[in-house]
Parts: C-alpha cells; sequence; structure tokens
C-alpha cells in the first residue's frame, strides 16, 4: 500500500466535516471489533445447551448428511 505522508497529515488536510466522518469510521472499527467479541462468547456460552438438544439418537441420521 503506497502512501505519502503519514496517517496525521492526511487528516489535517481533511475539511472539519470529514474528520467527523473518519472519528466516526474509527468508532464503528472500535464497536465492531467488541460486537464480534461479544458474538463469539455468547455462542461459546450457549454451545453446551444447543449440544444438549442436538445430540441425541432421534437426530443421529442428520449427522451424516
Amino acid at each position: 500500500m503506497a502512501s505519502a505522508g503519514n496517517l496525521g497529515d492526511k487528516i489535517q488536510a481533511l475539511s472539519a466535516e470529514q474528520i467527523a466522518e473518519v472519528e466516526d469510521f474509527i468508532e464503528f472499527l472500535r464497536f465492531r471489533g467488541q460486537d464480534r467479541a461479544v458474538a463469539q462468547a455468547a455462542a461459546a456460552a450457549s454451545e453446551p445447551a444447543f449440544d444438549r438438544v442436538w445430540s441425541n439418537p432421534e437426530d443421529d441420521a442428520y449427522d451424516a448428511l
């Protein structure tokens, strides 16, 4: 990735409105990472409950599909 100047210089060259958009995007990236971590933790926490429901002799035939 070619880059002329550092990120700070590029941001300083933006208008106030554009800088606000950059800040919003940074917050979006931060929260997206947190949301993924929460979703993964919730999935891991619910796995034992789903395992009890889905792991049963009646459903064993579907495991081979």
